[in-house]
């Protein structure tokens, strides 16, 4: 009786398949380095070629990478493991392309300007965003620090110290073409009340 039941039954047996999810396995900062070595000789930029080093930063939380040019170094966020191969090699060329830029203009330029777009069309992200949409979890983080400019007198608040000498963007553009001044290097406000600044929720960038 249950046979027949079941042949009658208008609904079919269902099979539920559990999918092992697929570990990316991680390349090496040495595969990475190569990779972006080759990109760059390719646009004839032997020279920071010569000196680019590539690693991975696991104390990264929403930032999925960073570039540093006064070390030449690119550092990514390991939980690009999640997002697969092609979104590891996007943000390795978003990066690069800021190196490229700083590389090839050798002055203070804006972070995404047309100098950053146009290496990025150079190595193949034509269309490339100024931030990620990665979901990845972020954390509030109070800005201790708080710098002025004692010629235009804005506020620069940050969550750390600022470790080498730095100037206030739009001073230099307008004054010195964009190029570093001491008249307008930052100072720390040591008399600031922190109050002023509340905690920066950090968002993905």
């Amino acid at each position: 009786m249950r046979d027949a039941a079941r042949e009658k039954s208008p609904f079919k047996q269902l099979e539920f398949c559990f999918e092992t999810p697929v570990v990316f396995r991680l390349p090496s900062a040495v595969a990475l380095q190569e990779h972006a070595v080759s990109l760059l000789l390719g646009l004839r930029a032997e020279n920071l070629a010569a000196r680019l080093r590539v690693g991975w930063n696991d104390r990264m939380r929403t930032t999925v990478g960073r570039a540093d040019f006064q070390r030449c170094l690119i550092l990514l966020n390991p939980a690009l493991q999640k997002f697969g191969p092609a979104e590891i090699d996007r943000t390795l060329r978003h990066e690069l392309a800021h190196l490229l830029a700083h590389f090839r203009s050798r002055r203070r330029i804006l972070p995404h300007g047309p100098q950053w777009r146009k290496a990025c069309c150079d190595l193949g992200i034509p269309a490339e965003r100024a931030g990620h949409t990665l979901p990845l979890v972020g954390r509030a983080l109070r800005r201790r620090f708080v710098y002025r400019c004692k010629n235009c007198r804005r506020h620069f608040p940050r969550v750390r110290r600022i470790g080498r000498a730095t100037a206030c963007l739009a001073c230099c553009r307008r004054f010195s073409r964009g190029n570093y001044d001491e008249r307008f290097r930052l100072h720390l406000v040591k008399n600031c009340s922190p109050s002023r600044f509340p905690a920066l929720s950090v968002n993905p960038t």
